[in-house]
């Protein structure tokens, strides 16, 4: 187990996926993450890359050759390299296999950077192009924040609350893909109370929130975690049925569209990295 920790928090990681596995408070003995549970989803907080959510038949087109690619793309299935900065402070890092490059034909350097501080955890994105042409890519979080994370509250108990929206206007998903359709939630104060029910017909998909913050707190307690992004266009909220967690989750790539064409370059919310350059975007996590 890979530990990091200082007087206030401790969070433990796998170097599958460079995955954050836990996040718990000293103070409250609260572990604000997921548990991992496979009845529901036995995942914790996975990394989403080269592509965020579905492809049209799981397949895309570049250079007039098709790939494969699984939902999410493969980075959350592949081990990492590890290295400790510091005692706060972990750095993970992914290079292209021949494997990978069968079903990705790119050249590039993935890293994962967490550093504790306080009572927060920052996770940074970081991908580089390393070879002698455009990257094409996605990258995303998908966070899982257990809900409830104190024994006697319920699951209806928690609200999130946004700091810059008072409607929330999600797409729906069709078989994976993002559909035209859109329905829209009134905010009362800028909080949506969490119910199992809101996620029975797969995530909220945002292609326009207005908000960079999002807390999750409880009508019972003072304990909560806020969550902070910036700098990613589309932005997914989820939940396994009936389980008791909430995925926050900020992306720069988004699934593809009914009616996409497959192509590569043509994908909504691709990134283009020319060759030398970097690409980083980070989230961060704090308890209270």
């Amino acid at each position: 187990m890979i530990i990091l920790e200082n007087e206030h928090i401790s969070a433990t990681f796998s170097r599958k996926g460079a995955e954050l596995q836990s996040l718990k408070s000293k103070k409250t003995d609260i572990d604000y993450l997921w548990n991992g549970d496979h009845k529901y989803w036995g995942k914790f907080s996975p990394i989403l890359f080269p592509i965020v959510g579905g492809l049209k038949q799981n397949t895309y087109i570049f250079e007039d050759q098709e790939y494969t690619l699984p939902r999410h793309g493969f980075a959350r299935d592949h081990e990492f390299d590890l290295r400790q900065i510091s005692d706060e402070e972990l750095l993970f890092t992914l290079l292209p296999t021949e494997e990978i490059l069968k079903i990705y034909p790119f050249q590039f350097k993935l890293c994962l950077r967490y550093l504790i501080s306080g009572n927060g955890i920052s996770c940074s994105y970081e991908v580089a192009n390393i070879g002698q042409k455009d990257l094409l890519f996605s990258i995303g979080g998908h966070p899982a924040f257990a809900v409830p994370n104190e024994n006697q509250l319920g699951y209806e108990d928690y609200f999130l609350e946004f700091n810059n929206d008072t409607a929330l206007t999600y797409h729906k998903i069709s078989k994976d893909l993002i559909a035209d359709e859109t329905e829209t939630i009134i905010l009362e104060n800028k909080i949506l109370p969490l119910r199992h029910e809101l996620f029975y017909a797969d995530a909220l998909v945002f292609k326009q929130l207005m908000s960079n913050h999002i807390s999750i707190r409880n009508t019972q307690t003072a304990h909560g975690l806020d969550f902070h992004f910036d700098d990613f266009p589309f932005f997914g909220i989820w939940a396994a049925k009936d389980a008791n967690f909430v995925c926050l989750e900020p992306w720069c790539g988004i699934a593809d569209g009914v009616n996409h064409n497959q192509h590569l370059k043509d994908k909504e919310g691709i990134n283009i990295l020319a060759p030398g350059q970097i690409f980083k975007r980070h989230w961060q996590a704090t308890c209270f």
